[in-house]
C-alpha cells in the first residue's frame, strides 16, 4: 500500500486505512485526523481502529472486513456516533507485501435534504466504478485495464474525454492514453512532448497538495496563458485534473474534461480515489515491458537477440529495399583465453557501439557469442554501402576487428533466411581472407 494516502491527504472526505488482520490504524487523511483530535500520523500509531473510530473496547460488531474484496468497493450507511454524523461508507480492501488493508471512505451525507442528490450520484457511480474495476483487473493486459478504467470514468463523469499524462525522459508531457465519447476528437496523437512550461503552473499546484479543478476556462486567461491556449485549442471549457504519484514523485497526472460544472468537487473526488488503481496499472504495465525488454535483448550489448530479430523481420516483411549486415567480431576467442572474458566482454561491447554509430536507425542484434547483426529496412543500396565503409573505417579507434558480409534485395522475393545465409556466407569469405593475409591460425 506504497504511499497511497498521497491521493487521499486532501480529500474533503473521511478516509482511514487499517490493518485488517490486527486493526491497527495505518493511516488517516487530514480531515480525519482533525475530527478526531489528531495533528500527526504519528499520533496514530499503535492504536486500534475500533478504539479510535468507534471508542469500542474489541472490534466492531458491524465490522465488514471479511466481505471486502480488493478491487471493489463495499457501499453501506452508518451512524457515527463519535463524530454525530450520519455516513455513507465506501470500504474495499488493498493486499501489499503479505499484508491485507481495509481502506474506508466516508462522506457526510447528515443532511438529506441537501445530499439528496449527491447520494444519488454516489450510488449510481459505484455500480459503474465497480464494473470498471471488476473488468479492468480481468483485462489481459494492463494496457486494456488502463483504457477500461478511462472508459468507465469518462462515462460515469460525463465528461468528453478522460486521459492519462506521464512525464517522459526529456521532463515534457506524453498523452499515454485516451478515451473519448461518441462525437469528440481525440487528442492524444497532438499531445506528445508536451513542453514541461504548459502544465508548469498544474505541477507547481500539485506540489502543494492540490489538484486542478477549472469551471470557466475564461478564469485562467491572464494566470496562466501558455495552458489557456492549450486547452482552447481542444475546445475545453471545464476540466479537473489530478497528479499521479509513484512513491513521493510526481509521475504524471490524469483527467477529464468538461464534466458538468455541478460536478467538479466531485469529479476531483473520484479521480483521487481512482488515482490508487491507475498507478497500480501503470506499475504492471511498466514491469511487464521491462520482462518484455529483458526476453528480446541481449544482457551484455542490449542489442535485440534472436527473438527480436525474428520480430523484426516479421514487421518489416514487404518492405522495399532490405539489407542485412553479418559482422563477426575477430579475435575474440584469442582475448578470452590470454586476458580473460571481462577483457572479451569489453570487446564485444566496442564492437556493438561501433555498429550503432552507423545504423542505430535500423534493428540491430547479436545472434551469437561473437556474431552481430543489423538489418535495414527501407534503406537504399548504396546508403547501405557507405555506412559499411564509414563502419570499417572506425574499427581501428575503436581497437575493433570484424568481419563483414553484407547483401542487399529490393524486394523480398527470396525470403530472409536466404539473405542472412549469402551474409553469412560473404562475412565468412573476409573473415578467411583476414586471416590468410595476417597469417593467424583461424582457429583463433
Amino acid at each position: 500500500m506504497e504511499k497511497i494516502w498521497n491521493f487521499f491527504e486532501n480529500l474533503n472526505e473521511f478516509v482511514y486505512v487499517s490493518d485488517v488482520d490486527t486493526y491497527d490504524l495505518v493511516y488517516m487523511n487530514r480531515k480525519t485526523r482533525e475530527n478526531f483530535g489528531f495533528q500527526t500520523q504519528e499520533e496514530i500509531k499503535g492504536k486500534k481502529c475500533y478504539e479510535v473510530m468507534q471508542h469500542n473496547a474489541a472490534p466492531c460488531s458491524m465490522c465488514n472486513n471479511q466481505e471486502l474484496v480488493e478491487g471493489e468497493f463495499k457501499e453501506w450507511k452508518y451512524y457515527n456516533p463519535v463524530l454525530g454524523k450520519h455516513l455513507l461508507l465506501k470500504d474495499t480492501m488493498l493486499e501489499q507485501d503479505g499484508r491485507r488493508y481495509r481502506v474506508e471512505i466516508a462522506l457526510d451525507v447528515s443532511n438529506e435534504e441537501k445530499q439528496g442528490s449527491l447520494i444519488q450520484n454516489y450510488e449510481n457511480m459505484e455500480a459503474i466504478i465497480n464494473e470498471g474495476i471488476r473488468i479492468s483487473l480481468n483485462a489481459p493486459t494492463s494496457e486494456q485495464s488502463l483504457e477500461i478504467i478511462l472508459e468507465y470514468l469518462g462515462k460515469a463523469l460525463n465528461g468528453e474525454r478522460t486521459y492519462i499524462f506521464e512525464k517522459n525522459l526529456l521532463g515534457n508531457d506524453d498523452n499515454t492514453y485516451e478515451w473519448v465519447a461518441n462525437g469528440i476528437r481525440p487528442e492524444k496523437d497532438n499531445l506528445q512532448n508536451v513542453p514541461a512550461e504548459v502544465c508548469e503552473n498544474w505541477y507547481r499546484n500539485f506540489r502543494e497538495g492540490k489538484n486542478i479543478i477549472i469551471g470557466n476556462l475564461e478564469n485562467i486567461r491572464e494566470s496562466d496563458p501558455l495552458q489557456y491556449e492549450n486547452l482552447k485549442q481542444q475546445n475545453i471549457s471545464t476540466l479537473v485534473v489530478v497528479p499521479l504519484y509513484e512513491g513521493q514523485k510526481i509521475i504524471g497526472f490524469y483527467g477529464v474534461d468538461n464534466p458538468p460544472e455541478k460536478m467538479l468537487d466531485y469529479t476531483s473526488n473520484m479521480l483521487q480515489i481512482m488515482g490508487y488503481f491507475i498507478v497500480s496499472s501503470i506499475r504492471r504495465r511498466n514491469l511487464v515491458r521491462e520482462l518484455e525488454r529483458m526476453s528480446y535483448s541481449d544482457q551484455l550489448t542490449k542489442l535485440g537477440n534472436r527473438f527480436a530479430m525474428e520480430q523484426y523481420v516479421t514487421d518489416a516483411s514487404g518492405t522495399s529495399g532490405f539489407g542485412v549486415v553479418y559482422c563477426d567480431i575477430t579475435g575474440l576467442k584469442r582475448v578470452n583465453d590470454t586476458l580473460g572474458h571481462q577483457a572479451g566482454d569489453q570487446l564485444i561491447l566496442r564492437a556493438g557501439e561501433l555498429l550503432r554509430e552507423e545504423f542505430s536507425d535500423y534493428g540491430l542484434f547479436r545472434i551469437g557469442g561473437d556474431e552481430l547483426l543489423a538489418l535495414c529496412a527501407g534503406i537504399g543500396e548504396e546508403e547501405l554501402k557507405q555506412r559499411i565503409e564509414r563502419m570499417k573505417a572506425g574499427m581501428k579507434k575503436k581497437d575493433v576487428v570484424m568481419a563483414v558480409g553484407s547483401v542487399w534485395q529490393e524486394s523480398w522475393e527470396r525470403g530472409f533466411d536466404l539473405l542472412l545465409m549469402e551474409a553469412e556466407r560473404r562475412m565468412y569469405q573476409e573473415k578467411a581472407a583476414y586471416y590468410n593475409k595476417a597469417g593467424i591460425d583461424r582457429r583463433h
